[in-house]
């Protein structure tokens, strides 16, 4: 699913009662090609390069990742239960974020595969998930 018929959905809630955990997000994230996981101040977060695509909050309740800055507020606003914009420091970024209690496995795929794909080369993405 595309970030922006994403944002194009208000109300729509994928939790389906499975609890997705940074255990769920680490199995997608390290199977993805030039992606890998570092310990940056006591934070999980994932990378492309030297490019962070997915980080952790500490107590692992919140997932920020990128995201197009001109269709975050959009998303924040269609589900303000499950997204928020990101700290002050963070709203320079491509960025949103996410609780993880608030979605579903399968809603958690199409946001962390989104974000990879925001940051590999376009050919590196289509040989890995096709058209």
């Amino acid at each position: 699913m595309s970030n922006a018929r994403r944002a194009e959905r208000p109300g729509v809630c994928h939790h389906s009662g499975a609890v997705v955990t940074i255990e769920d997000v680490r199995e997608l994230a390290l199977g993805l090609p030039r992606s890998y996981e570092a310990l940056v101040r006591d934070r999980v977060k994932f990378r492309v390069g030297r490019i962070v695509y997915l980080a952790f909050s500490r107590d692992e309740a919140v997932m920020g990742f990128a995201f197009p800055k001109e269709e975050r507020a959009g998303l924040v606003a269609s589900e303000p239960e499950k997204f928020l914009m990101p700290g002050t420091s963070d709203l320079r970024y491509n960025w949103v974020e996410v609780r993880l209690g608030a979605i579903d496995q399968q809603e958690m795929r199409e946001l962390v595969l989104d974000a990879w794909r925001m940051v590999v080369p376009k050919s590196v993405a289509r040989d890995h998930l096709g058209d």
